[in-house]
């Protein structure tokens, strides 16, 4: 499975998309988030074929838009169809309870379990 690597920028995360390990982290207010994350939701529907035997999902991001959150929940969405063991790791920042509360909102519509992790501070 080849992996998807993206740097980030001011308005998009950074990505690593490799088997079993997939991250997301940084700021998300890409111009069009539907063109942003259609490539990380091809790159899991693909994934789906032959995943590893547990696949970590490390979201560290410090903000999100509307629209990414809608892509975020299909992103979630397709990870659910992964016949493999799937955990996505939800950080957030210590006194940023919004961030916490979006964590929490995607765990009650998603079938794929979270784990909250607090950290001093994202860098």
């Amino acid at each position: 499975m080849n992996e998807i690597k993206l740097p980030s920028t001011p308005k998009t995360p950074f990505v690593h998309f490799t088997n079993g390990e997939l991250t997301l982290k940084g700021r998300s207010i890409p111009e069009n988030s539907l063109e942003f994350f259609k490539p990380l939701i091809d790159w899991i529907d693909a994934y789906k074929s032959s995943p590893s035997q547990e696949t970590n999902v490390h979201v560290q991001l410090e903000y999100f838009s509307t629209s990414s959150s809608k892509c975020l929940l299909d992103l979630f969405k397709r990870l659910e169809g992964i016949n493999s063991k799937v955990t996505i790791l939800w950080y957030y920042e210590q006194d940023d309870d919004d961030m916490l509360e979006a964590g929490e909102d995607y765990e009650a519509i998603i079938s794929v379990p979270f784990k909250m992790i607090e950290i001093e501070e994202i860098s």
